[in-house]
């Protein structure tokens, strides 16, 4: 049990890595989310939960590399928060790897599915 804990554990971890920019943006995805609501949103799927420690940065990323923006706007007598929302960049960023993403899940659905050649060289 607990080897197949660490297997799910790397493949989570692995799995988050490779696609957290694509869950970020796709998260903002017409809306605008402070940080404290963009992490619970992506807390509340199972496979895209992450930290503040790894959010923020590469909020901070997504921004320089102009694919957010952020404001910081206050809300009544609570304190400001920063507000992030996808620039057109973003969006068209956002739609190239979300075909990428199905063009890979269509492949690994095909190779799990047992189809395609198979060489016998």
């Amino acid at each position: 049990m607990r080897a197949q804990n660490t297997v799910r554990t790397n493949w989570d971890i692995q799995f988050r890595k490779g696609t957290l920019e694509l869950v970020i943006l796709a998260a903002l995805k017409n809306r605008e989310l402070c940080g404290l609501e963009l992490l619970n949103y992506l807390s509340s799927r199972e496979t895209m939960a992450i930290t503040e420690g790894t959010l923020y940065p590469l909020m901070d990323r997504l921004k320089r590399d102009k694919l957010v923006d952020a404001e910081w706007l206050q809300d009544g007598d609570s304190r400001p928060r920063k507000y992030y929302t996808l620039t057109r960049q973003g969006e068209n960023k956002l739609i190239n790897l979300a075909a990428r993403w199905r063009k890979s899940c269509a492949d690994i659905e095909y190779l799990l599915d047992g189809l395609g050649p198979i060489s016998t060289g």
